[in-house]
């Protein structure tokens, strides 16, 4: 009984199951297990994105704040690369536009401010969110794509039953386990695309309220000094 079960357990192993489906279901297979390196690839990309921007903002605002010179701030971090600091640009350079010329147009300065860092944080957002749906889409489809594996084998294992004329699970078991195998695959790949895709679209979306705070903020001080101005 021993040598059966040894040669059984080799036979259902995920390197035998792969190597003895057909090149439907080797298709299958491939593609999703490259979706599932391309998933995690991007899962590390973007924690250390995430974590690092909303690291680096927190340390750029708070010295922001505490600046007592605007101009000499922009000077120091207006070429930043971060987020806050280009939505800061955005709206400094609008602020020096609006206001270079001998009459100040205060209303529509305070629009044009509101506008133009408002785009600034959107640009950004989508900057950060660039290649998130890539998650999404494997989530969506990587189960539906096993799916479609598991029952190609599942009939490739009634053929072999028709063609044996015989219903034993030895007969049967290699085509279902690998029908199997393909789904299993295909939650593989899936399931943490949809945990990083739900964790990161929340990560995202606090950088974007922090980035409204931010700019709402710095509107309301270049507001104040509008009406200091004649």
């Amino acid at each position: 009984m021993n040598p059966v079960l040894t040669m059984d357990s080799a036979t259902l192993s995920p390197i035998h199951l792969f190597l003895q489906a057909d090149w439907v279901v080797k298709g299958v297979m491939i593609g999703l297990l490259l979706a599932s390196i391309w998933t995690w690839a991007l899962i590390v990309a973007f924690w250390r994105r995430i974590g690092k921007t909303r690291k680096n903002m927190t340390r750029f605002e708070r010295d922001f704040w505490k600046a007592e010179d605007i101009d000499v701030f922009y000077k120091a971090e207006g070429e930043n690369d971060l987020p806050s600091a280009r939505v800061f640009a955005a709206g400094v350079t609008e602020w020096r536009r609006s206001t270079a010329g001998g009459t100040i147009d205060k209303s529509g300065t305070r629009e044009r401010l509101a506008t133009t860092m408002g785009a600034a944080v959107a640009g950004e957002i989508d900057k950060l969110s660039d290649r998130l749906n890539v998650l999404a889409t494997v989530g969506s489809v990587a189960p539906f794509v096993g799916l479609f594996g598991t029952v190609w084998g599942i009939m490739r294992s009634f053929t072999s039953i028709a063609a044996a004329q015989n219903t034993s699970l030895a007969v049967v078991a290699p085509g279902i386990a690998e029908a199997l195998f393909a789904t299993a695959i295909g939650l593989f790949a899936a399931i943490p695309a949809v945990i990083a895709y739900n964790r990161f679209s929340h990560g995202i979306n606090r950088i974007e309220a922090s980035l409204n705070r931010f700019a709402d903020g710095f509107h309301t001080t270049l507001s104040r000094q509008l009406d200091g101005s004649r």
